[in-house]
Formats: C-alpha cells, structure tokens, sequence
C-alpha cells in the first residue's frame, strides 16, 4: 500500500511536468520561428527548421554606394580599334551618358565591374585591368560571359 502511494504522488508530480513539458516544446517551436510582417498587415510564421538561408535584399546597400562610387564619374574611353575615344558618364543613380552613339543607358555594379547597357543594345563594361581600367564593348546580343568585341583603355576624368 505503501508503494501504491509513493507511486501514485510520483504520477501526480509527474503529470504537470508532463504537460509543462508539451507546453514548453511548442512555445520553443513559436520561439524558433521568424515571423515576418507585411505592409499590408499581415504575418506570416516559418520555423527556422525549415530556413536554410536568409538574404536581405534592398535597392541601394552600403555596399553597392560604395562599389558605384568607385565607378561613377566622367571615363575618357578608347574606341576600341581605332584612333579617337569619347566619355561615358555615370551618374550615382544608375544612369549612364556617352558622347557618341545612343546616348542614355543604366549601370550597375556587377562583381566588381561597372556594366553598362545602352538604349541600342550595346553594352559596355568598365574594370579594373592590372594598374588601370579599359572599357569592354559587346555587341547587341552578345552576353557579358563572351568575348568583347573590343576592348580600350578607360581613364576617369572626373569624379562624381
């Protein structure tokens, strides 16, 4: 009878601490979650079980004004192949002018090089070559991956 009692307090302890115990796994699942709110007011929850990477993706980073202000500026341009050059402007907010040609493009910074695609499908890449920089022209429908269809020498005159 004796033993009957002791086991019976012992479940009786036991059962709170049960159910603490499901207690506690799902606040520590509600706990190991992101919860994510829209602007529109609502929230979605995922378990960071299920996460295996997150990137925070924004319009202009730190980063990336540091990686334009490399690059934007007056560049003085070779031809590529022939005598003569012309510039190329690029404005920090992702436009871009030249001197000849269409005119009016957009930039960006992409591995470390300034990309810039023109209105008539052109597009040029200005980088870093050693101790200088050269401009890369490709051809319309040409992919930054091929082979330029020249390349010149680039020279920044003036800096933005």
């Amino acid at each position: 009878m004796k033993t009957v009692g002791v086991l019976a307090i012992a479940i009786l302890i036991a059962i709170p601490a049960i159910g603490q115990t499901g207690k506690s796994a799902s606040t520590q699942s509600e706990q190991n979650a992101i919860v994510i709110s829209f602007k529109d007011g609502h929230q979605q929850s995922i378990p960071l079980a299920d996460v295996s990477k997150i990137e925070f993706k924004a319009s202009v980073t730190q980063a990336s004004k540091r990686e334009r202000a490399a690059f934007a500026g007056k560049w003085k341009v070779g031809i590529g192949g022939a005598p003569g050059s012309f510039y190329i402007t690029l404005a920090s907010d992702g436009t871009a002018t030249k001197s000849i040609g269409s005119e009016h493009g957009k930039w960006e910074v992409v591995d470390g090089e300034a990309r810039i695609s023109w209105d008539d499908g052109w597009h040029d890449v200005i980088r870093k070559a050693g101790n200088h920089y050269e401009k890369a022209a490709y051809a319309p429908g040409k992919s930054f991956s091929e082979a330029p269809n020249n390349v010149a020498s680039a020279t920044r005159t003036e800096s933005l």
